[in-house]
């Protein structure tokens, strides 16, 4: 695929009447990869409003768009077959639209294989757009320059820019032609590190919490030998990785040390499962079901909606509540009074039954009423009961409690007291200082 001689040439050759042919081809083209993209998109993956396709893009997929042609897909076939038009047809017309069309197709399938790659490693980073930006100015001004035929112009004024590094010749070429290289290959291994981890967190056969661990270490890994080899891509030699890996270790021991520890600590927590996601647990008296756990941080969801973000050292440093470890049932208390002379023990299995009988209550073990206090006022109860749910809180579930225990009182007739106090009235008349004060 070569640009055209000159600019004139290119302008000269779309005015010729065989272009109303090339631009018929080139719609076909455009229409025939829109017509395959339409029956290949499943039907089933709704898009989400800010144009990635939440069950694709999101999961790993690159292929489909929220319209079906803004995907990678689409500019991917309708460049194979524009390719395929233009050699069929340079032995029998002129070659002009092609051209200019060719590397447009090329320029738009590289931008969008590229952003929703990263749309798929990086679902929620805030990067990916200013990335998007750069990137389709850079290609486009490329595809440009290619058609206009500059680009071996500027291509040699770059080779023509060298200096010497450690005795070797460098140009200014090379080094562009060698970062584009470990990006395109930095590229594919987020591909493919977003592809497995999706497919591995799908798969049901093992705890969520085992999926994202062998998630992450495969994401770290490619991502990894991604490196070096971008790295080896570029023209740097591996061997004069050994001194930066050097500087690396001192960097993590003086002030990465933190940052170090959190990512170790994080593979640590998925590997002792030790902390699950969906457990309920309390770190530092905050109280909330563990929603994520990353490489670098655990992600805590109160039941109010408060979301904490907790470094991974400090699951692992600290003393950690995990109400769902062991047992997931939790014991929940509450306390009502009854008025003095109250048949406690007839009153114990129907206020037993009443608490049963409420939504989240479980019925083993069965609640119990005990007799914890003399107040002042009337006998003190408490009632205890277990719930298996804990995220789904329990301050819903203790006032469901309370309403049927309030129900079952008022339908036996049972009194609750309220507090009473006794007033002593001393007489101004009539009571001398031995005589004991009238009692009201």
């Amino acid at each position: 695929m070569n640009g055209v001689d000159s600019f004139p040439e290119l302008i000269a050759a779309l005015t010729r009447p065989t272009a109303l042919l090339e631009l018929g081809l080139l719609a076909a083209c455009l229409g025939l990869a829109w017509v395959v993209c339409a029956l290949l998109r499943p039907k089933d993956a709704p898009p989400d409003p800010d144009g990635v396709d939440t069950a694709h893009a999101a999961q790993g997929g690159i292929w489909f768009g929220r319209r079906g042609f803004d995907g990678a897909l689409f500019p991917i076939l309708a460049l194979a077959l524009a390719v395929l038009a233009r050699v069929l047809m340079r032995d029998h017309i002129p070659v002009a639209v092609f051209k200019v069309a060719v590397p447009v197709l090329v320029s738009l399938a590289l931008i969008r294989v590229t952003v929703r790659v990263l749309h798929a490693a990086f679902p929620s980073s805030a990067l990916v757009r200013a990335t998007e930006r750069t990137l389709s100015w850079g290609v486009w001004i490329a595809a440009v320059l290619w058609t206009t035929g500059l680009l071996p112009v500027l291509l040699a004024e770059m080779e023509a820019v060298s200096w010497k590094i450690g005795g070797a010749p460098v140009s200014l070429r090379s080094l562009v032609e060698g970062a584009l290289s470990a990006v395109a290959v930095l590229l594919v291994m987020l591909w493919l590190s977003a592809t497995i981890e999706q497919r591995l967190l799908r798969a049901d056969s093992m705890h969520l919490s085992v999926r994202k661990m062998a998630a992450n270490a495969t994401r770290a890994l490619l991502l990894l030998v991604g490196l070096l080899v971008a790295l080896s891509a570029a023209g740097i030699p591996l061997g004069a990785l050994g001194v930066m890996g050097g500087a690396v270790g001192v960097g993590i021991g003086l002030g990465l040390q933190r940052l170090a520890a959190n990512y170790v600590s994080g593979f640590v927590i998925l590997a002792e499962r030790s902390l699950r996601i969906g457990d309920t647990v309390r770190v530092d008296g905050f109280e909330g079901r563990i929603s994520d756990i990353t490489t670098r941080y655990t992600l805590i969801r109160a039941p109010n909606g408060r979301e904490s973000i907790v470094p991974n050292e400090m699951l692992i440093t600290q003393r950690v509540e995990n109400f769902s470890y062991a047992d997931p049932n939790v014991a929940i208390t509450t306390v009502v009074q009854v008025a003095y002379g109250t048949d406690v023990p007839a009153l114990t299995p129907r206020l037993q039954a009443a608490i049963v009988a409420v939504p989240r209550v479980l019925a083993t073990p069965a609640p119990a009423v005990q007799l914890t206090n003399f107040a002042a006022d009337g006998l003190e109860l408490t009632l205890v009961f277990w719930i298996g749910d804990l995220e789904n809180g329990q301050g819903n579930v203790r006032s469901d409690v309370n309403l049927a225990v309030l129900r079952l009182l008022q339908a036996e007739g049972v009194e609750i007291p309220f507090p009473q106090r006794v007033v002593l009235h001393r007489s101004e008349t009539g009571a001398g200082a031995g005589q004991p004060p009238d009692a009201a």
